[in-house]
């Protein structure tokens, strides 16, 4: 049986992660990054729960998803389980993590497994990824797993990648919390085998699989980004802390993302901007301008809406959020860039052709002709021609129309 190979640029050992647990006030997290389901994480994730129990470490299980596979169901067995609550919807039955429950046990390491997920309305918070960071908050140490597809600010990559659209997501400022990385690096052609030998799906599932998400080239290329998260990360975490010694550090600038109320590649610019941050290893802002023709009784609900909805997810991607107001968006723009030390400056790219924006003074050319000293990165975005459609595993499989 082919076993996942660990590659892991932080920390190797469940001992490593014990001195940080033993040293920490604030609940310190380490993360299992894979590249698709089948690969090991929470096979490694029980591995490493039962290594620290033998170490005399209080570890439970807050929640573990088998998928129904022998190995991994045989992990859970002497270790200790938090009853998951068991919630109703629409006449279904939903057991979800007992985040009460968790905290109130109050153990020193809890296991938490599909970060990505949605919890079930009713909930105390919509996404496990938030349950989480409830849990780190009050001092708990937590072990989780997810899969790179599901960082947010990879989403577009990842469609462009594999043609898959992700849903649920994980804000790129939860891994940038992490104390440990480790990635579950299987080789394709061996998770494909594990997968026609029925090991991480049910046979009649297994024909589906192989014909679309699991397919070889998309399997490579998630294989790929997830090596590469990993290594970025580790990047980004020297970099910062050269950082903290101006005198070795020769990055000083910071990023801004301009906004509109209501721009149509909103998520897109913001998730450019989130990556183009963590390149730089830079602080970085998400910039609205209130003009008049933008106040809030002029602008519609849906506007205002979706306005509020992308600065929710710029400061989940981990970006400052700046409200300013003025007569003119470029000129306001500029003036705060210039004050605040910004070097990077990321807008959207318009629709409209050269000639048109040339002759009615658009945005994206006042810009451009405005930014002196700057750099500007105009962000591009994909034409929305697909027809999408949901599979069974969540995702949102995109077929180019004719």
């Amino acid at each position: 049986m082919s076993r996942p190979r660990l590659r892991n640029p932080k920390k190797r050992h469940a001992t490593d992660f014990l001195e940080l647990v033993e040293h920490s006030k604030r609940g310190r997290l380490k993360v299992y990054l894979g590249y698709a389901a089948g690969v090991g994480k929470t096979f490694r994730m029980l591995e490493e729960a039962h290594s620290l129990h033998q170490r005399g470490v209080d570890v439970v299980l807050g929640f573990v998803e088998t998928h129904g596979r022998t190995e991994t169901a045989a992990l859970v067995k002497g270790l200790e389980v938090v009853p998951p609550r068991v919630f109703s919807y629409r006449g279904v039955t939903f057991p979800e993590m007992d985040i009460d429950a968790v905290i109130a046990r109050k153990p020193q390491v809890v296991l938490i497994d599909e970060v990505a997920h949605t919890n079930v309305p009713g909930s105390k918070n919509n996404k496990r990824w938030q349950d989480v960071i409830a849990v780190l908050d009050v001092g708990i140490n937590v072990i989780c797993a997810f899969n790179v597809q599901h960082i947010e600010s990879l989403n577009d990559v990842v469609f462009r990648a594999t043609g898959v659209q992700v849903r649920e997501t994980v804000p790129d400022t939860l891994l940038r919390q992490a104390d440990q990385i480790v990635t579950l690096d299987l080789d394709v052609l061996d998770l494909l085998d594990r997968l026609r030998a029925g090991k991480i799906y049910a046979e009649d599932k297994i024909p589906w699989a192989l014909s679309h998400f699991f397919q070889e080239r998309n399997l490579a290329n998630l294989r790929e980004l997830a090596l590469r998260e990993v290594a970025d990360s580790l990047d980004r975490s020297g970099l910062t802390m050269n950082a903290a010694h101006p005198a070795k550090s020769s990055w000083g600038g910071k990023l801004m993302v301009c906004l509109s109320s209501n721009p149509p590649h909103a998520r897109t610019l913001l998730r450019s901007g989130s990556r183009l941050a963590g390149r730089l290893s830079t602080a970085w802002y998400v910039v609205y301008v209130q003009t008049p023709k933008e106040a809030p009784e002029v602008i519609d609900s849906t506007a205002q809406r979706h306005l509020l909805t992308n600065i929710e997810l710029a400061k989940e991607l981990g970006a400052e959020v700046v409200r300013l107001q003025g007569e003119d968006a470029v000129v306001t723009l500029l003036e705060f860039a210039r004050s605040h030390g910004v070097s990077d400056v990321v807008i959207g790219r318009t629709q409209d052709s050269l000639l048109r924006q040339i002759l009615l003074r658009s945005f994206t050319s006042r810009m451009i002709r405005g930014a002196t000293g700057l750099d500007l990165h105009i962000v591009s975005f994909r034409e929305s021609s697909s027809k999408e459609r949901t599979d069974q595993s969540g995702y949102q499989v995109t077929e180019d129309s004719e």
